[in-house]
């Protein structure tokens, strides 16, 4: 288990992250991406008792009526009218199971001639749209995600110490394998050596042994 790990602190994060207008995508990916299943468990039932609503479904099982429902329910909610329901889109991407909303972004495409993430982009802003594209994104594939996330916290001027060495610690006996295979794809270079040119002294040495390989 993550160290500090709370499942009644996570759950009153998840709400208050997701109250009112604005939604704090980092406090929305720091708990549905970064723990682990049995600890979305225990957040699921601390979220249940304390707001009265469910967590994701951890589940492969696939409905294809409620996959279709779904998708126009996502459509309506966003394409189809002036302005977006956040918490329909809310409720979809963070309670269903990822097998379910492969399906639907597949139906919503079919439906809207649009990707998912192209409507969110258009009908939504800041960090309501962050937090919308980093779900669909986690449900796509993860470690793509994550090799996106640390190649931002990287590029540009100055470096984002807090989401580079948050990724790097909380990813590095879990799939960093597969981030460093999906970041080379992506981007042409190791990430080894994006890590090596960017940072320095002590902090590059950690950050080198959480990466395992320049490869």
């Amino acid at each position: 288990a993550a160290s500090g790990f709370n499942a009644t602190e996570d759950a009153q994060t998840l709400r208050k992250a997701m109250k009112g207008l604005g939604t704090d995508e980092d406090a929305i990916i720091g708990i549905l991406a970064y723990r682990n299943t049995a600890q979305r468990q225990e957040i699921r039932s601390a979220y249940k008792s304390t707001i009265g609503r469910a967590g994701r479904d951890e589940g492969n099982y696939l409905d294809d009526a409620l996959m279709k429902q779904d998708a126009q329910e996502l459509y309506e909610a966003g394409e189809k009218r002036w302005g977006t329901d956040e918490v329909k889109f809310l409720s979809i991407l963070c309670s269903r199971n990822r097998n379910h909303l492969l399906h639907v972004f597949d139906e919503y495409k079919r439906i809207s001639q649009k990707d998912i993430e192209q409507s969110i982009k258009s009908e939504t802003s800041g960090s309501f749209e962050d937090a919308l594209l980093a779900i669909v994104k986690c449900m796509r594939s993860k470690p793509s995600y994550f090799a996106e996330r640390l190649y931002k916290s990287m590029k540009g001027l100055g470096t984002d110490d807090n989401t580079l060495i948050r990724v790097m610690v909380s990813r590095a006996e879990i799939d960093m394998l597969d981030i460093r295979a999906s970041f080379k794809r992506l981007y042409g270079k190791s990430l080894y050596s994006f890590i090596k040119g960017d940072t320095s002294g002590d902090y590059r040495k950690v950050l080198l042994v959480l990466c395992g390989g320049d490869d």
